[in-house]
């Protein structure tokens, strides 16, 4: 691309095409996200509703028997999982089939397929699959495109990078807002054709600035791959060993979409000037609140430096799991401190979003540096493809852990979450103190 193309805020004009595309979508997926398990405890899965369910019988066997509140959580869990595997697949067919252009158009067409077809209750599962393979199609490759927009030495790529997460940040305030509301006072399936409906203003602003986005390349790669060396070898290992104990330290912040909408609707006194908000509000309270800390943390750390080192990596990770336990301890005291009635403060709610909020800063992003900055430079490629792998763990294990909240009192189980995040804290904090698996400075 141009190097002169500074339309868009001193960015090629693809970039707007991009940017508004993926804001489009992430309104479409967030608001599916806030929907999903409200949707199965208060509806599909109460008795009867889920008899005519396409395919149903043979899929609730995958789950060995659960029912109610711990299958839709084992469900919402597997559907999150799954759409952080597909873009490997999508990344393939890209790669080898059709380009980004073409593999983004077919993931665009299929989540709008997906998110229509959500508004037939029979046909949930062959729409839940639609919308797997369609955010597999769509996820990497878009996001690849913006990087296409600039030569390597571009310094407006990071730039590029920061508007392209407020997009998806935007999106994901706005879903609740509209498709969840919508949902829980018009009906469900009112909620998921708006869904759709985003969608589709999302294929067409891509397909409205298709002329301004980078030719795809189809130019056949090197085989020299180049010899790993030892310290190579020890990068990917610690790369490896970390997954599983950052799918751990996230597993309470994705709690969010899963059983703690439960709890908050069964729990929380949403309720404002005399009306009850839709539970889906808790969603856009959580990306508002997370918004301000990211934009802020930089700032604070930069400050931080004026007087000493600003902590590495995995102190960073320490830090995070450290306000994520403080976050699930605010739930679990709102539980202890409920009234008759069963109800808490909201009070409760907005200290747990705002400590949580701190914490996930300090893990997500910080956690995709470290895998980047461990990796050997040839292996970049393969380190965000790991990278995935934690959020698919995750949320298998969200669903999962998920399913103990109709097994346990409310204090106990967020008492739960706040033990994972301050084991995950404790095991950050020998690794800092120890310098373990590898040096993070």
């Amino acid at each position: 691309m141009s190097q002169g193309d500074h339309a868009f805020l001193g960015h090629p004009r693809g970039l707007a095409y991009l940017l508004f595309t993926e804001a489009w979508e992430r309104f479409s997926y967030y608001g599916m996200q806030s929907l999903l398990a409200l949707y199965l405890v208060k509806h599909l899965l109460q008795p009867g509703q889920a008899d005519g369910l396409l395919f149903f019988g043979a899929f609730r066997r995958l789950y060995g028997g659960l029912d109610g509140q711990p299958l839709a959580s084992a469900i919402v869990g597997t559907y999150f999982a799954s759409v952080y595997v597909t873009p490997i697949l999508g990344g393939l067919v890209a790669d080898r089939l059709l380009g980004r252009h073409h593999t983004v158009l077919l993931g665009a067409l299929t989540m709008m397929a997906g998110h229509f077809l959500m508004a037939v209750q029979a046909a949930f599962l062959p729409a839940l699959g639609l919308l797997v393979l369609g955010s597999g199609l769509f996820k990497g490759n878009l996001a690849s495109q913006i990087g296409a927009l600039y030569r390597h030495n571009d310094p407006r790529r990071d730039g590029a990078f920061q508007l392209y997460y407020l997009g998806i940040n935007i999106g994901l305030i706005a879903a609740p807002l509209v498709i969840g509301t919508l949902a829980e006072t018009r009906g469900w399936h009112v909620g998921f054709a708006v869904a759709g409906v985003g969608m589709g203003i999302a294929t067409i602003i891509y397909l409205a600035g298709r002329r301004h986005l980078p030719v795809d390349d189809y130019r056949p790669r090197s085989n020299g791959r180049g010899r790993m060396t030892g310290q190579d070898l020890r990068g990917l290992l610690g790369i490896v060993l970390l997954i599983p104990l950052l799918a751990v330290a996230l597993l309470p912040n994705n709690q969010i979409f899963n059983a703690y909408l439960i709890w908050g609707d069964a729990h929380l006194e949403l309720t404002l000037g005399g009306l009850r908000v839709p539970t889906s509000w808790l969603i856009t309270l959580d990306a508002g609140l997370g918004l301000a800390i990211l934009a802020g943390l930089p700032f604070v750390y930069r400050r931080y430096a004026r007087h000493r080192p600003e902590p590495g990596d995995l102190a960073k990770l320490t830090i995070g799991s450290l306000f994520a336990t403080g976050g699930m301890l605010c739930l679990a005291l709102g539980s202890a401190l409920a009234g008759a009635d069963g109800r808490t403060g909201l009070g409760w709610a907005i200290a747990f979003h705002l400590l949580n909020g701190i914490g996930f800063a300090h893990i997500l992003p910080v956690s995709l540096a470290l895998f980047t900055r461990a990796a050997p430079p040839r292996q970049a490629g393969l380190a965000i493809g790991l990278y995935y792998l934690v959020f698919f763990l995750g949320n298998i294990l969200v669903g999962w852990v998920g399913g103990f909240y109709a097994r346990m009192p409310a204090t106990a189980f967020w008492l739960l979450h706040a033990g994972i995040a301050a084991g995950c804290g404790a095991i950050f904090l020998i690794l800092t103190l120890r310098k373990a698996i590898f040096r993070s400075d």
